[in-house]
């Protein structure tokens, strides 16, 4: 089988670099093309032996993109077209199926009950989203939640499938010397109780909670912040005026997979934390905390749909907070209060494993494949 990706853009984020870990575990021959933003996780995909196509799409309205992008589906022949975030989605499926493809599949990975990938949720926005979907044989839903979300939407029950986000448990898998070494570099005092947040730095994620959060806490506790995005500086603007910047750490985007580029790679930078916070209000799976449980973290969230949708005892560990800064500053100061505990992942995170979840996907793509055509296709005449 050959298949095609495509995906809005490859920058660092979670929806990317679930995709290079996928490929990594799909036995299947894939391509990607990312419509916009060949960032580094086009260039960790290259690195993997994988073929990257940049789509030079301009904006959400650049109609060119669409005949560019059905060219290249015919040209390379493929089985499947799987698409990925909201613009991808609305573009490659229609393209897949201008170009004579009738197996697609999408993966919705950011669907919240208020918004999708940072966009306000309109009823344009659902419209135009639910004329795409019918267009393809089923939608991937990452959670237990976000399936219900969609059917809520309209999506037909039997077109969903869940398909989790997986983790690489190997990777995440707690190294002492490394927590060490990590620490070093990060200049961080020996004594120091790390905090964790990890994510793109936009105002949904609401890292100004742990910030102010932070200024109730002891001077040995620091903030540890992974990840790039458009609000940085306010962030770091809200560190001074809480009086806390010298305790707050910006990484900036760092690599699910060690790349070569300079500083830890993402697992290095959760064995350097003693807690991972996360205070998003509305996640639709929650991957940083999967991924901090992998490696052995307590966890102290808002919201998690991959924790909710487990039953409590596979992830002890973890649990949720209402409210603020102060609330989760109380939440921390009684998780640092419990001690150390042996940094070994709970159930719920082995409940995750990438190779589950890429062999959940196969079966996925093994019935888009044989399943006969829609009658709500599009000629590609």
């Amino acid at each position: 089988m050959r298949s095609l990706h495509v995906i809005t853009g490859l920058g660092v984020g979670g929806a990317e670099q679930q995709l290079r870990l996928l490929l990594r575990h799909l036995p299947v021959d894939s391509d990607v093309v990312t419509l916009t933003n060949p960032g580094a996780v086009a260039d960790g995909l290259t690195a993997d032996g994988v073929r990257v196509t940049h789509l030079g799409m301009a904006g959400n309205r650049d109609l060119g993109a669409l005949p560019r992008l059905v060219r290249l589906i015919r040209r390379g022949r493929y089985d499947l077209v799987h698409t990925h975030l909201y613009r991808a989605c609305v573009y490659g499926r229609l393209a897949a199926r201008l170009a004579g493809v009738r197996a697609i599949v999408a993966t919705e990975h950011s669907l919240g009950d208020t918004q999708m990938e940072g966009r306000r949720l309109t009823a344009g926005v659902r419209a135009l989203y639910l004329a795409s979907e019918r267009l393809g044989r089923s939608t991937v839903a990452v959670s237990p939640t976000v399936a219900e979300r969609l059917r809520r939407w309209g999506v037909p029950a039997p077109r969903i499938e869940v398909v989790p986000n997986g983790i690489d448990l190997t990777r995440f898998r707690f190294d002492a010397a490394q927590r060490l070494l990590t620490r070093q570099r990060l200049g961080l005092p020996e004594d120091a109780y790390v905090v964790g947040g990890i994510g793109r730095l936009t105002g949904a994620k609401r890292f100004d909670v742990l910030i102010h959060a932070l200024a109730h806490l002891p001077d040995s506790c620091w903030l540890l912040l992974v990840g790039g995005g458009p609000e940085e500086h306010v962030l770091r603007r809200t560190a001074h005026e809480a009086g806390v910047a010298d305790r707050v750490l910006f990484t900036g985007e760092r690599p699910y997979v060690a790349d070569g580029s300079p500083g830890p790679d993402l697992p290095s930078l959760t064995f350097a934390m003693d807690l991972l916070a996360s205070p998003s209000p509305e996640e639709a799976f929650g991957l940083a905390v999967v991924e901090a449980l992998a490696s052995g973290l307590p966890v102290r969230y808002a919201s998690c749909p991959a924790i909710e949708d487990l039953p409590s005892h596979t992830a002890p560990a973890a649990h949720r907070v209402t409210g603020g800064a102060e609330a989760f500053a109380r939440a921390l100061a009684a998780a640092r209060a419990e001690g150390p505990r042996p940094r070994t992942a709970p159930e719920a995170a082995h409940h995750y494993s990438i190779t589950r979840s890429a062999a959940r996907l196969m079966d996925v793509y093994a019935a888009a494949h044989s399943s006969p055509p829609s009658p709500h296709g599009v000629s590609s005449s």
